[in-house]
């Protein structure tokens, strides 16, 4: 059956559907409304769909679909309310659903309304909009992705997408502008999300370059668009050329713009592909560690592996993946690129035979794959971008928070085990870890958490996430039914050994209660306050469980993330650093609980939150436990108590709470 004679029959279905409950009886009516929204809910799978439904919107309003419902009066809903209303799943987001195609429809005069004014009825959506723009980019929060089924995420997508391709988006801008801020600030390794803002602004903003407000959207669209003057007016095929003829000074000034355009926002152009190539084509050796905006410690590690780092962008670097370039340039500034190892395993990648399976989720990882860049040069760049940007790997829609960390992890302290791992994964789509003895084999175990994988995933992720899912699942099934949290086994055996052998947890599985958070929190301020543990910095990132709680500060679920580090920001507070793999920007937690991306001293990729509200939504850690016992006293009982307060309040009503001592 083709596409078409499918929309004609779900069109001739939604209009009988109509006929029936526009002319039922009060003893039917309910009924018939149910049939209706019920179709509905089916047609909006698709965007096609949603078009059918709002040819009909007319019709199906003055039909009575609102009456006696909240959304009966137009003029008094409220924008913010949305949000909550679509995630509460049909048949609520389907007459919400259709509550916004309403106003659409009144926004563009395809139907008359006497209570809400077109003018009124357009704001209201931009504001539905901006409210929602997880739901615009399809890029959802944790708290959603763990509340929303795979079709309501997908129904609620699709309306947004309709949405934002009919009105006009120009009292948005502010909003766009800070939402490209907290995403870029992150620097995540996938730079889908910043980019599709990007191009929505070029495509349908008009921006001034003479307002304030429009010249930070300006300088977003130059990052990738037009990234140097030279580039103005100027299309890829035909900057070669200009490079052509420019002199030695010019070249200079264009390697210049183009280093400093990079770093502004972490974002690469193709331009720049063009340039590097055309630097060390033609000798201009001593301009490329401006034209990647190194630092005097980066730029010497590029002079001492010159003749190296240059075939081996020839051989990986093109237009169509210019993103690595920034991940190159961080990897020579981290000193990545000086161990011999690192060196070795990109080196041999060079030479590998990708498996059918995994070239196949690589090419599907990157949206549109150009077919002069090869599955190989994808995975070699991304790894370029993973081992620069170790804390930009994130998890994509995907519960694989454990997989995410661990790239992260292996990205900072074990670098060739990564390199390794990824080349074993590519070449044979699968992968070995030993637990207690014993050889866990990807292809031989379960399934794991993931049943169908989000592909918005960087290549190192979709070649290795499937298999790491399955291992990791494996060893939580080994390690379950022993009396305490598995993870006291997993982590050190799928991270590696430097993972700390004390574990704290404040769920205890025999009592199926909390037991002694006091001492959690006291053996928590050991391991990491620095005023507390005689001014100890971490070492290694700390794998931490956290509860998952709402806005409203009710427990969700769990979520792993790491503990980097503990420090004063600038205004002189304790902070918690941490890596959050969802990559989010707009979080709440509840309880003003608000995880901050940047301004309160965080490096690209970090999110933080001020220590005791950190402490509050912890579950289980790792620590010394040679070391820990002897410095619990030092905390006092003030910090504790205030830790306790916002966790019994919050994730801590789902719980008993026992004051029973535990030996830590």
């Amino acid at each position: 059956m083709g596409n078409q004679t499918i929309i004609d029959n779900s069109n001739q279905k939604l209009r009988e559907l109509l006929e029936e409950f526009t002319s039922a009886t009060s003893l039917t009516r309910s009924e018939k409304a149910n049939r209706l929204m019920g179709q509905i809910d089916i047609l909006s799978d698709s965007v096609e769909g949603l078009s059918l439904v709002y040819s009909a919107i007319g019709e199906i309003s003055e039909g009575g679909i609102f009456n006696e419902s909240p959304w009966a009066d137009p003029s008094k809903l409220v924008s913010g309310l949305v949000n909550g209303t679509l995630k509460s799943g049909h048949p609520n987001s389907t007459i919400e659903l259709l509550s916004e195609l309403r106003l659409l429809a009144i926004a563009k005069s395809d139907y008359k309304s006497n209570i809400v004014q077109k003018e009124d009825a357009e704001a209201y959506i931009q504001e539905v909009i901006v409210s929602n723009l997880e739901f615009v980019f399809n890029e959802p929060v944790e708290e959603t992705r763990l509340i929303m089924s795979e079709h309501e995420l997908n129904k609620v997508h699709n309306l947004f997408k309709f949405l934002s391709e009919h009105v006009h988006l120009d009292d948005v801008k502010e909003t766009l502008a800070e939402e490209l801020t907290l995403i870029c600030e992150q620097r995540p390794v996938v730079t889908e999300k910043q980019r599709k803002i990007i191009a929505l602004v070029k495509e349908k903003i008009e921006l001034d370059p003479n307002k304030e407000g429009d010249q930070k959207l300006l300088s977003f669209q130059r990052s990738i668009y037009r990234p140097t003057q030279r580039t103005e007016n100027v299309s890829t095929d035909d900057y070669q050329s200009v490079l052509e003829g420019l002199n030695n000074s010019e070249i200079y000034v264009e390697a210049q713009e183009m280093g400093a355009s990079m770093l502004r926002y972490g974002l690469v152009s193709q331009y720049q592909a063009i340039l590097l190539k055309f630097l060390i084509h033609k000798e201009f050796k001593q301009t490329i560690p401006v034209c990647l905006g190194l630092s005097p410690a980066g730029e010497s590690r590029w002079f001492e592996f010159t003749d190296y780092l240059s075939k081996l962008i020839l051989k990986t670097v093109h237009i169509y993946n210019a993103q690595c370039i920034y991940g190159l340039a961080k990897m020579l500034e981290n000193g990545m690129i000086a161990r011999e190892s690192v060196r070795s395993g990109l080196s041999n990648l060079g030479e590998i035979q990708i498996h059918p399976k995994v070239e196949e989720r690589i090419l599907k990882s990157t949206r549109n794959p150009h077919q002069a860049v090869s599955a190989r040069q994808y995975l070699i760049g991304a790894l370029f971008r993973i081992l620069g940007q170790p804390l930009g790997v994130g998890q994509g829609n995907n519960p694989t928070c454990q997989s995410a960390r661990g790239i992260s992890m292996w990205s900072q302290h074990a670098p060739a085990k990564l390199i390794n791992m990824v080349q074993t994964a590519a070449v044979t789509d699968d992968i070995t870890f030993r637990f207690e003895g014993q050889e866990i084999k990807a292809s031989v175990t379960g399934k794991g958490l993931v049943q169908n994988l989000d592909y918005n995933l960087d290549a190192v992720s979709v070649t290795l996430v499937p298999m790491l899912d399955r291992v990791y699942n494996e060893m939580m099934l080994r390690a379950s039914g022993r009396g305490e949290d598995p993870h006291k086994w997993v982590n050190p055996a799928l991270y590696g050994q430097w993972i700390q052998i004390g574990f704290a947890s404040a769920y205890d599985y025999l009592s199926n209660a909390i037991v002694d958070f006091n001492g959690f929190v006291q053996v928590f301020y050991a391991m990491c306050h620095p005023d507390y543990n005689g001014n100890h910095k971490l070492i290694y990132p700390n794998p931490v469980g956290i509860f998952i709680t709402s806005s409203k500060g009710e427990m969700l679920g769990f979520h792993a993330v790491s503990l980097l580090r503990v420090d004063k920001d600038p205004s002189g507070a304790m902070r918690a650093y941490f890596l959050n793999p969802n990559n989010e920007g707009r979080q709440d937690w509840g309880q003003n609980v608000k995880p901050s991306v940047y301004g309160n001293g965080e490096n690209h990729g970090e999110s933080s939150l001020p220590l005791h509200e950190f402490a509050a939504r912890t579950y289980a850690f790792h620590f010394n436990d040679l070391e820990a016992s002897d410095k619990m006293e030092n905390v006092p009982n003030a910090e504790i108590e205030k830790v306790k307060s916002l966790a019994k309040e919050s994730w801590g009503k789902s719980y008993t709470w026992l004051e029973t001592k535990k030996k830590w």
